[in-house]
């Protein structure tokens, strides 16, 4: 018997149902509760976007009113898409999220398409845009009055993301618990913001309430845009999805943790903005690269170097949540055959998914070099919107064509419907504001077309090609092997 036996034979006690005893299958073990799931989605969406959205927001709606009322449609929007997921989550109970609902109803090559453009774009660029976040607000308290050293971001950028990426890998648990933790300093920090700005408005400095919508804009395009401002800071309502086969008794901590979260964060959102609002008028925070450091210094004095650490705490635990949860994404196409192989092999000792974290970290660094991620996360922002709208179309396909599958959670048709309804309509907006990066974005998604039919498809691969693969496999098992001698 090998030494790969020998591992695999010791840890069949700790697999999850008797079919896997039966089949020897290793599988995600079911570590995730309600307050884990909880703080998962809470983890994501409280990253830095609260602290980078804000003037997005403002510069495109231009009154303090209309900008409130975009934060509490985005979260009202997110609470109506979580609530079809919640459906989709139980009806498709597999990890990988939108993957998943995807590749269940409209087949192979919309899903592949989705996971081309989530791994190599959305996922390696928002885990280097955290650590970049993350890097430089813990370094820019040492040097108060000069430019902060480039080469010390991207060093320390690297070493969060490495570190983080390594956690994940060793151990779920020690994750999730760090999550828990991070989720209250989070949340934390955010009421800090609040009850400054609220004792600042009883103090009687509501002057900028006085007229709320003066100066509005109503161009259609503008708000579509202000709206994808704020949806990037909701960002993340969809991600405790991608892990529902870690999550015990899905059917029920599934959609109380989105009904906990969501509300939750919207009104953290509105009244952390309100806060700002109440200090900073408009022109300064479109003035501001960093509102949150502005409102510090504008009322809280000498306790002002609180805000960095919220910023970097915030990145910090958006950025370990963001590779826990995309790592099972890539896990789940490659187990389906869209990745490579090695791609859905689980550490036998750690039962988690390390190489497609090895896989996604090496992306994720890559990124860190490239000047121009902001306009890449431009040009996706309209396309994840498009996938995120395509799933919930599947669930609308799925209850025409497939009527008696076993759904547990089932929404009444009219809240599917109003979702995509309000996806397509911020989704066919910009293309008037901004068809540069609507084109863009497009063409990126579609240039996975060749990939699946060279990749998936084209089944009979060169010798050498196949030699290529299985020797790469070999050394994955071998790693894995070599981690449990250790």
């Amino acid at each position: 018997m090998s030494s790969f036996d020998n591992i695999k034979s010791e840890h069949l006690a700790e697999l999850e149902t008797e079919d896997d005893l039966q089949t020897g299958k290793i599988r995600l073990k079911k570590e995730l509760g309600l307050l884990e799931g909880v703080a998962v989605i809470l983890g994501i969406i409280f990253g830095s976007g609260i602290f980078i959205s804000p003037k997005g927001i403002i510069q495109e709606v231009e009154s303090i009113g209309f900008s409130l009322v975009v934060w509490v449609l985005c979260g009202l929007l997110s609470m109506i898409g979580a609530i079809c997921y919640a459906e989709l989550g139980t009806t498709v109970p597999k990890s990988g999220g939108d993957y998943a609902y995807i590749n269940e109803a409209f087949g192979p090559l919309p899903a592949f398409l989705y996971l081309w453009a989530a791994n190599l774009i959305f996922v390696p660029t928002t885990n280097a845009i955290m650590g970049l976040t993350f890097a430089n607000y813990v370094i820019q308290p040492f040097f108060p009055n000069c430019s902060i050293p480039n080469v010390a971001v991207m060093l320390l950028a690297t070493i969060t993301i490495s570190s983080l990426s390594y956690l994940n890998g060793y151990n779920v648990k020690a994750t999730t618990k760090i999550q828990n933790v991070f989720m209250f300093c989070k949340v934390g920090a955010l009421i800090v913001v609040i009850l400054v700005g609220v004792t600042w408005m009883c103090m009687g400095h509501v002057e900028h309430f006085d007229e709320p919508f003066e100066g509005t804009i109503t161009n259609p395009g503008k708000i579509a845009k202000a709206f994808y401002s704020g949806i990037f800071s909701y960002s993340g309502w969809n991600y405790l999805n991608f892990m529902t086969e870690e999550l015990k008794n899905p059917y029920v901590n599934l959609p109380r943790a989105i009904f906990i979260s969501i509300p939750l964060v919207t009104a953290i959102y509105v009244l952390a903005n309100m806060s700002y609002l109440a200090v900073l008028t408009p022109d300064a925070m479109k003035a501001s690269d960093a509102i949150a450091v502005t409102f510090g210094n504008r009322v809280m004095g000498k306790v002002a170097w609180i805000i960095p650490v919220m910023v970097a705490i915030s990145a910090f635990g958006g950025l370990s949540v963001h590779i826990m949860a995309s790592s099972r994404m890539l896990f789940v196409g490659a187990r389906n055959g869209h990745f490579p192989a090695f791609l859905s092999h689980l550490s036998i000792t750690r039962f988690t998914p390390v190489a497609s974290l090895v896989f996604l970290n090496v992306l994720s660094l890559l990124m860190l070099g490239i000047g121009s991620i902001h306009k890449l996360i431009t040009y996706c922002t309209i396309v994840e919107s498009f996938f995120v709208m395509l799933s919930v179309m599947g669930l609308l396909y799925m209850r025409w064509k497939r009527p008696k599958l076993e759904r547990p959670i089932k929404v009444w048709i009219g809240v599917p419907i109003i979702f995509v309804m309000l996806c397509f309509f911020l989704i066919v907006m910009p293309c008037v504001e901004a068809p540069y990066e609507v084109g863009m974005g497009v063409l990126i998604t579609l240039s996975g077309i060749p990939a699946y039919y060279l990749g998936v498809c084209w089944t009979n691969k060169p010798l050498w090609f196949q030699t290529i693969m299985r020797k790469v496999t070999k050394v994955c098992q071998i790693i894995f092997i070599a981690a449990k001698e250790d």
